[in-house]
């Protein structure tokens, strides 16, 4: 919004005022890729025409490198979005090496190794998070730094040598337990989005445990040179702040955990205001012991960049019990609205909703209605919202509910008639079902609708472009027992304590589900030490568990391992107050999508789309599918789900690849029409960059598979047209 244009915003004007004036930063660059997203909008959008709709058939491999580090049997992944500098391409290998390629050939210039495996010491573990970016930084003169996390560290790497800078914190590296308080000491932190920087601050989120034991996921900046924390927001407020009046157990802000921004953030550079999507508290699907709306848990936050001050935010779901955060970083646009040019923020969301708001004022540009949802729940203690934000333009990009009709017709019968009787037992309907032990139909799922590759937007004609999954997934509630009715064996107590801590993720059966893998026979693989490494530091999706008291550890380990001797020795049962706090009564049963016995999606196809919608109308400019189902091979159009965002062009062209069926596709983004594909060496969960060196235009993409059951790869494949 201009500023001539807002002369009724009073006190709200003045503040802005105040930042525009110290920060007159010039337009975003849309003609290179020097960020995670393409720019400092977040639109993923590219000024570039050499490669358009006529000749983007003509693509051909320019170069592949290979990072030689993927782990097949342990699924790994590349979900980075590169960047492009100076001419150096910059990204990230399934082991988190940092590498520096010469991106016009592909060539390696260094690469930065953040651990050595020692055999024998455990000095050189760390959790093997996701990444999905780097941040770069320079002075404008000799000073150009890489900036990214791997465990719980954030490290500074000297951009042109691949060497840690040793000022910057403890010898290259600062903890991301700073500033969290004393009670996060112990617990989880990591983060797998790329930091955003403001002027010579780095403001990062965290990723943290979804769990009673999940670290608060407090928002900080760090001295881009230094690495001294200048600025903590309390996103689970402290007694005297804002929102604090929202959590009925007022001792909470102490205990529980949650509320981060895990999914990144966007900064806009001239007004100074960080907008940051946080996610649910913990645990995600039990409320009881944090009852009450919860801020500024699901929300979107604006805070002055450079002071962590709050200007304003909208919560998208009000006492999330369902695992609804919003599941990437918004963009920034400009859109036309009521005949006025508008300045917005929007949101994409993994319930199928588009969130359109003014950036200065927090004011929705389309309407949105408080609406009531059912609030029955036979879960002890559990008090739900009565009702739930819903956006009335756009319409939602997917399905939002999950009845009789909508079974997948291409089933055997056999197979459908097994989930009709299934689906019976569960509940379902809309959205917001109350979560069940019976069990519940989410729908879109857990990792439904828009996830973290996010949307892009067009900044010429304001169109938002957005892929989703539409999967639907069960939710189940699982009696647990909480603490032992009489005296334990270690075997008894590691069924307690798995049910507590592991089953959420790994299925009450152990054989995993969703993006967690099945711990039958894992004896074969771990020995009780390698266990509780393993438990220690964690890995990718799985959090680390280095708080549990030892004798946890070892329980859970002689249960899962099958130690006979060991689950013979006697357990003795102590709690903390902390530790008492964290005990709840349920956990869910496993992420488990909701398929027949074989695998194959019991709702109907689409399973995987691709949506234009005309942010200044709210109206779908076209939607189509996105990837193939191989399993279905007489069936058209069924798209998969899907993980990674898309790139647009001035060229008239939208990139993407994201699809379980491994495919790199550009489509046109007037219409929808497939142009041209390609079958990638490993399926690319990533979103592609797209940049230029001496006047060649080139497309690249990490082609890490591991997600879907798909194998692992260690690419990164750029394309560009023949130079003839």
């Amino acid at each position: 919004m201009r500023i001539s244009d807002t002369k009724a915003l009073g006190g709200v004007l003045l503040v802005v005022a105040v930042i525009v004036a110290c920060n007159n930063s010039s337009k975003p660059d849309y003609g290179g890729w020097g960020m995670a997203g393409g720019n400092s909008t977040g639109n993923k959008y590219s000024s570039l025409t050499q490669i358009d709709t006529d000749n983007v058939k003509n693509l051909q491999v320019a170069w592949t490198y290979h990072t030689g580090d993927a782990d097949t049997a342990a699924s790994s992944q590349i979900q980075c979005n590169s960047i492009i500098v100076n001419g150096v391409l910059y990204g990230t290998s399934p082991q988190l090496s940092l590498f520096a390629l010469d991106a016009a050939t592909g060539q390696q210039k260094w690469v930065y190794k953040p651990v050595i495996h020692i055999e024998g010491s455990r000095a050189g573990h760390f959790g093997m998070n996701n990444n999905r970016g780097v941040t770069y930084w320079t002075d404008g003169k000799d000073d150009e730094r890489i900036l990214y996390v791997t465990g719980q560290y954030l490290q500074a790497v000297d951009a042109k040598t691949g060497k840690l800078i040793e000022n910057f914190g403890n010898h290259g590296k600062v903890d991301l337990h700073i500033g969290l308080g004393e009670n996060a000491a112990d617990l989880y932190v990591t983060a797998t989005s790329p930091g955003t920087i403001y002027k010579d601050l780095y403001l990062t989120g965290t990723r943290v445990s979804e769990s009673m034991d999940a670290a608060p996921g407090y928002v900080r900046a760090f001295d881009v040179r230094t690495g001294e924390m200048k600025w903590v927001f309390h996103t689970i407020p402290h007694p005297g702040e804002a929102g604090y009046e929202t959590w009925e157990n007022k001792d909470a802000w102490k205990l529980t955990g949650g509320v981060n921004n895990w999914m990144g953030m966007t900064i806009d550079q001239k007004r100074g205001i960080a907008y940051i999507p946080l996610g649910s508290a913990s645990m995600d699907f039990y409320g009881a012991k944090r009852p009450g709306n919860d801020l500024y848990a699901d929300c979107l936050v604006a805070l002055d960049a450079a002071t962590g001050k709050v200007l304003w935010h909208f919560q998208y779901v009000h006492h999330d019990t369902w695992d609804r955060d919003p599941s990437s970083a918004p963009v920034l646009v400009t859109v036309k609205h009521d005949g006025q040019m508008v300045d917005a923020v929007a949101q994409t969301t993994k319930q199928g909703f588009v969130y359109l708001f003014d950036r200065v004022t927090g004011q929705s540009l389309f309407p949105i209605k408080e609406t009531a949802v059912d609030t029955v729940t036979e879960l002890k203690d559990e008090k739900l919202s009565p009702t739930q934000p819903i956006p009335q333009l756009p319409k939602p990009y997917v399905r939002q509910s999950f009845l009789e009709k909508d079974i997948n017709p291409y089933l055997p019968d056999s197979a459908k008639e097994d989930i009709r009787k299934q689906l019976a037992t569960y509940h379902t309907g809309h959205l917001f079902t109350p979560q069940s032990k019976e069990g519940t139909i989410i729908f879109p799922g857990f990792d439904g609708g828009a996830e973290w590759g996010g949307p892009s937007i067009d900044p010429n004609t304001g169109i938002l472009y957005v892929n989703a999954s539409e999967m639907a997934w069960i939710l189940k509630m699982y009696d647990v027992k909480q603490a032992p009715t009489s005296a334990e064996n270690y075997g008894q107590a590691g069924v307690r304590l798995f049910q507590q801590n592991c089953m959420s993720c790994h299925g009450a059966d152990r054989k995993g589900g969703g993006n967690y893998p099945s711990l039958i026979n894992i004896g074969q693989k771990l020995n009780e030490a390698s266990f509780i490494d393993f438990i220690n530091n964690g890995r990718r999706m799985m959090p680390a568990f280095h708080h549990l008291p030892q004798e946890e550890k070892e329980a859970i380990a002689s249960y899962v391992l099958n130690l006979p001797d060991e689950k013979k020795k006697p357990y003795i049962q102590y709690l903390s107050a902390k530790e008492e706090f964290r005990n709840v009564p349920y956990s869910i049963s496993g992420y488990n999508r909701f398929a027949t016995k074989d695998g194959l999606p019991a709702i109907a196809p689409p399973w995987g789309t691709l949506s234009a919608i005309d942010l200044n109308t709210g109206q779908y400019v076209w939607r189509d599918t996105l990837g193939q189902d191989e399993r279905f091979k007489n069936v058209k159009n069924t798209g998969t789900e899907n993980y990674g965002g898309s790139a647009i062009t001035k060229g008239g062209l939208l990139f993407i690849a994201a699809t379980k069926d491994g495919m790199f596709r550009a489509f046109n983004k007037n219409n929808g029409k497939l142009l041209w594909q390609v079958k990638l060496p490993n399926a690319g969960f990533a979103t592609p960059s797209v940049y230029e060196i001496n006047g060649k235009e080139y497309v690249v993409i990490a082609c890490g598979g591991g997600k879907l059951n798909t194998k692992s790869g260690d690419s990164y494949v750029a394309f560009a047209l023949n130079d003839k």
